[in-house]
């Protein structure tokens, strides 16, 4: 397979209020990558901190994994420096004016570290969407990032974008034009749209390609990850409020992800007990509709 490098690189910015081109970019390409995004140092200690359980998890079983590669999630608990990736301003400015209009609160739906080994193939062509049975072309489900911890090259295994092929044009069969291999150093992002096809390139050279996969999607979806298994509240209570709130411990109106009919996040705290009333958590419409037929009922008290 033929493939180019991506070029999709826009002009780097830093403030959250500079998202705006790059929710343009994702728009109009599905794709974007957004250079010298975290520091160096920072996905230094992170590789670091990940060395072991890269050299102790064994190889992948099935074709679409990929036999020659790694992956283990959990990344919160692996790593301090995991969150400077999940909980990146500019990122989240990014998710959340994608997904926002779509749901009451974006979740994490993965972090998952990943090693393509020297002879791997490459993996079949995707959209990560698919793991959903939703309409195909209506909305956007979830955005995933990409962040390098080794240089990404299309000779090692850089991950293959078909840019134009997200939304609408998700319906259409598999493009017939080559991809762009997504060639970034440490510190940059790839961020993605759930509805562009993608996969990771073939790694014909004689180094290991590693890098992290950090996704985000509609609250109201199962994720990827489970949440309160990989992050259960002995874990999750040393997090900050936001953090665990991203994760899951916290409900998605009208009551969903609810603990005793109350928000989750109550189990990091220490009051939690067997007996608990539970507390409406509706949409503003819902409490409208419920607070209307409520008075109505009173009055033919």
């Amino acid at each position: 397979m033929m493939t180019r490098p991506l070029s999709l690189q826009g002009p780097l910015v830093q403030a959250s209020v500079q998202a705006r081109p790059w929710i343009d970019m994702l728009q109009a390409k599905g794709a974007c990558i957004i250079p010298a995004l975290l520091p160096s140092e920072t996905i230094t200690a992170l590789a670091h901190n990940l060395e072991e359980d890269f050299a102790l998890t064994p190889f992948c079983q099935g074709h679409f994994y990929g036999e020659k590669t790694q992956r283990f999630g959990r990344l919160l608990s692996r790593s301090p420096h995991a969150a400077a990736l999940v909980q990146q301003r500019l990122i989240l400015d990014i998710v959340e004016a994608i997904l926002g209009p779509h749901c009451d609160t974006i979740q994490l739906n993965v972090a998952q570290a990943i090693a393509i080994h020297p002879g791997a193939p490459a993996q079949a062509p995707h959209r990560d969407q698919d793991m959903w049975r939703g309409p195909v072309g209506k909305i956007e489900y979830l955005v995933n990032v990409i962040w390098p911890l080794t240089p990404f090259d299309a000779d090692n295994g850089a991950t293959l974008v078909w840019p134009g092929s997200h939304g609408v044009a998700a319906r259409d069969p598999l493009p017939g034009t080559p991809p762009l291999a997504a060639e970034m150093t440490p510190g940059s992002a790839l961020v993605l749209l759930g509805s562009v096809l993608h996969g990771a390139g073939a790694n014909h050279s004689k180094d290991i390609r590693r890098g992290i996969a950090i996704g985000y999607c509609l609250g109201w979806l199962k994720p990827y990850e489970n949440p309160w298994l990989a992050y259960p509240p002995d874990i999750a209570r040393h997090f900050p409020s936001d953090l665990a709130a991203l994760i899951g411990y916290r409900q998605h109106r009208p009551n969903l992800g609810n603990f005793e009919g109350q928000c989750p996040s109550i189990l990091l705290t220490g009051d939690a007990n067997e007996r608990l009333g539970a507390i409406d958590a509706l949409r503003p419409d819902q409490k409208d509709m419920v607070d209307k037929h409520h008075a109505e009922q009173r009055g033919k008290e």
